[in-house]
């Protein structure tokens, strides 16, 4: 982070510190009471008079974080008048800004917590690298030896790979029926599925080069636990997780429908339809830009004041005949839904049959084969209206040149009469 100034900012900025010379340093002894005390690390950012510090607690492969731990570095930083502590491990919390380990509220008065998972940090050098770029090449060269030592599998900086203790158990009583919404274990499912959500957002954002985030509402974003009870309830009632995906200047959010009673995860996309032209036209609209799709697509229409789709079919059959999707001619379709539907693991962790990987798959697949080739409406701009001499003269210029004395078919019998 002090070599590489671009991707020092890029993870310091959002925690408010300045724009300035980042020093770092590693295990700074602190004395509380008569205990001594080293944090992992301690950052300082220094622009002109401000002065930004924030002591660091890092994590590699499973540890998790300890919220004793923590709030002693809390009070040390209260104490000496710093401004954050940042943890750093494997843990990736459910929605944006939250912290995975619970702390006494009250030690958040005058310091903040912030968390980082090393994906994120991944992430960001990744970023700053491929995409954003970095000045010195000597600096370009450490940030690339930092990203080759994160992606080693000994690194300790692991992807997300565990649906929790909880999974097998909640998985089986969902498919038996069984679930209650007080059961153990259905709120860390609940929220380990946000949190792959978010792993997927910034493993498809390394891939793309841009800020790729979990789609949430501001209620949800306000407040947390209305999702959870979202997910829990759709759970227990129809087996269902849902979230989307937010990938900037697509035309729409990447869905996502994991049905666990029917073992299938869905991906889609609502697409608006052109807001002229008859209906097999707007279809057309559509499959065209659709032209490298598998057949297997499920496209749906929506007409303008129905309920539901009014009629489906697959990709394979609207390419040969676009009235499949047109019900009634005289029902204006106002959207499309484009969705493809896979088969989903169950193993909590990684590897074959997992129900991690089935997600990221189902993912990455949908955005390369669809969302990424789709492209939102937009009406022809309106023709400048020709005044009447213009269209006159626009049709003199068009006419070949004829003199009114010409000769003509016409003349051969007025002059054989006259002779």
């Amino acid at each position: 982070m002090s070599a590489v100034r671009e991707f020092g900012r890029a993870l310091t900025k959002p925690y408010g510190a300045p724009a300035g010379k980042i020093e770092t340093y590693i295990e700074v002894p602190f004395t509380v009471g008569d205990t001594r005390l080293y944090p992992d690390g301690l950052i300082r950012v220094c622009r002109g008079r401000t002065v930004w510090t924030a002591l660091i607690e890092v994590k590699t492969g499973s540890n998790p974080l300890k919220s004793d731990q923590l709030e002693n570095y809390l009070d040390i930083a209260r104490d000496q008048r710093f401004d954050a502590v940042i943890t750093v491990s494997n843990e990736i919390p459910a929605i944006a800004g939250q912290h995975p380990t619970a702390v006494d509220r009250r030690k958040l008065r005058k310091v903040a917590l912030h968390h980082l998972s090393w994906t994120r940090v991944l992430t960001e050098a990744v970023m700053q690298k491929e995409f954003r770029g970095v000045a010195d090449p000597d600096q370009a060269w450490i940030l690339g030896e930092l990203i080759r030592y994160l992606e080693h599998p000994k690194s300790g900086a692991m992807e997300f790979d565990d649906m929790s203790d909880s999974w097998v158990d909640v998985r089986d009583a969902v498919r038996a029926g069984t679930l209650r919404a007080t059961d153990p274990g259905v709120a860390e499912v609940a929220s380990r599925f946000d949190a792959l959500l978010r792993f997927a957002s910034l493993r498809l954002g390394r891939q793309l080069g841009t800020e790729v985030t979990p789609f949430l509402s501001r209620r949800e974003l306000t407040e947390p636990h209305t999702r959870t009870q979202t997910l829990i309830s759709s759970l227990v009632e129809d087996g269902r997780l849902a979230g989307a995906i937010r990938v900037p200047d697509t035309v729409g959010h990447l869905n996502v429908l994991v049905d666990l009673r029917a073992k299938d995860v869905t991906c889609f996309v609502d697409v608006d339809a052109p807001r002229e032209g008859r209906a097999t036209t707007r279809v057309n609209w559509l499959v065209r830009q659709l032209k490298n799709a598998p057949d297997g697509l499920r496209v749906e229409a929506f007409v303008a004041r129905g309920r539901g789709a009014s009629t489906a079919g697959l990709l394979r059959d609207i390419r040969e005949d676009a009235s499949v999707l047109v019900a009634d001619r005289s029902k204006e379709i106002r959207s499309f839904r484009v969705a493809c539907t896979s088969a989903v693991g169950g193993k909590r962790g990684r590897g074959r049959g997992a129900f991690i990987d089935s997600i990221l798959n189902a993912t990455d697949e949908f955005y390369a084969e669809v969302l990424q080739n789709l492209k939102a409406w937009s009406a022809a701009p309106p023709r400048v209206r020709q005044t009447e001499a213009e269209m006159v003269a626009a049709e003199t210029a068009a006419a070949p040149d004829v003199a009114s004395t010409a000769l003509s078919s016409q003349d051969e019998e007025a002059l054989a009469s006259t002779g």
